[in-house]
């Protein structure tokens, strides 16, 4: 009976067929020498198998494992394909939580402040801080310093953002305006040439003022700029759920009348994150500071904190909401008695910072299928906004 066969002769078997399989595989790889070589090991060993001699059997065996790695050459520079192998395996593992889980999303405006940050430049007139201080403070809040001055008696007269792909460069030489890191080109009447290392916008609303002649040694521009808050973006839960009102979520454009579309038709979606306000088939209506849904003040807390101020006494920052302004695309709420209704499997996204934001009072509500997440978690930099977004 099988299960009364020494183990010896069970192994000895196995061994016996798996080299005949190893042998099929490699047939067309190796010599004839080597092929008759093998063989005749094996043939060796089954026959020590058939006699029961437990010494000719392990004998026979370890001719047969020798012979073997001549079927098996060890590869070449093999630690090098383990660790490609790993880095492979790493980034098709981060690509899938990527694509189907968590994703990344950077704050790029201030459209929802004070909940999140977009970039926030700051000018100061005492000397920047010393190289540790500006490190220490580059980590942790994701700060950058900026101190141009004036090399002569000559006024501003064009501005143009551009990217570097290093990032501890001005400008890589050889691929003009490709990469992935923002930089601010600032050119005088004299010919001269100054870069900042941050996009235009926050660099002429916060740090730059209005056009005037500068004169030499004079500071054109002295400050820090405070990077926009790094969120994750739940992508998993809006397959199982609906959205709910209140959440703040992020979508694609595509589709949307937005002032980047409009300024650039053809040009690829971008990425919002903004406030849910507004679900399927609710009727919305704007009497600043507050927002009434189905004729009701909302009951959720975020909703209710926003307009919990004015713009003459904020509340914690929140100025509450506004009608839409006459520039928008679409006459949505436009007056504290006008309503809107959000059509079927629309969704509509209003900015916390409602004085300073385009969202659907511009451009309408979002389609369904324009839904990427919802926003959970800041994870940078690591300061008061750090944590659950809320």
């Amino acid at each position: 009976m099988f299960f009364l066969t020494p183990r010896y002769v069970k192994h000895g078997t196995q061994f016996a067929r798996d080299a005949r399989k190893l042998l099929a595989y490699k047939r067309d790889l190796v010599s004839t020498e080597t092929i008759g070589e093998v063989e005749g090991e094996i043939i060796a060993l089954e026959a020590a198998v058939k006699s029961r001699d437990k010494a000719a059997v392990e004998v026979q065996a370890n001719k047969l494992d020798k012979v073997c790695g001549k079927l098996t050459k060890p590869q070449t520079d093999a630690g090098w394909r383990e660790n490609v192998e790993v880095f492979l395996v790493a980034i098709i593992i981060a690509l899938a939580v990527r694509t189907y889980f968590i994703q990344p999303f950077t704050i790029p405006t201030g459209s929802m402040q004070p909940t999140l940050n977009g970039i926030i430049g700051t000018p100061i007139t005492e000397p920047l801080p010393n190289i540790l201080v500006r490190t220490f403070h580059g980590i942790v809040f994701g700060r950058t310093y900026v101190d141009l001055v004036a090399k002569a008696d000559e006024m501003i007269v064009e501005i143009r953002e551009y990217k570097s792909l290093l990032p501890f460069v001005d400008r890589t030489p050889i691929f003009k305006n490709v990469g992935f890191f923002s930089r601010t080109e600032l050119i005088t009447d004299k010919g001269n040439r100054y870069v900042v290392k941050e996009t235009s916008d926050p660099l002429k609303k916060d740090l730059l003022g209005g056009p005037r002649m500068f004169r030499a040694g004079e500071s054109i521009a002295r400050g820090y700029f405070d990077t926009g808050d790094h969120v994750f973006v739940d992508k998993f839960s809006y397959h199982f759920r609906h959205p709910s009102r209140a959440d703040v979520f992020v979508f694609n454009t595509a589709g949307l009348p937005t002032p980047e579309a409009q300024r650039n038709p053809g040009s690829p979606s971008q990425f919002y994150i903004k406030r849910l306000v507004g679900l399927p088939g609710d009727s919305l209506r704007i009497a600043p500071p507050q927002i009434f849904v189905n004729g009701e003040l909302p009951r959720e807390a975020p909703l209710q904190r926003v307009g919990s101020g004015t713009p003459e006494n904020p509340n914690n920052g929140y100025r509450g909401y506004a009608n839409g302004f006459s520039s928008f695309t679409y006459p949505i709420m436009r007056t504290p008695g006008s309503e809107y209704q959000v059509p079927p499997k629309s969704y509509f996204a209003l900015g916390d910072n409602s004085f300073h934001s385009s969202d659907s009072r511009d451009w309408g509500a979002v389609p369904e299928q324009n839904l990427m997440g919802r926003g959970v978690f800041v994870y940078w930099p690591f300061d008061s906004h750090w944590g659950r977004i809320k």
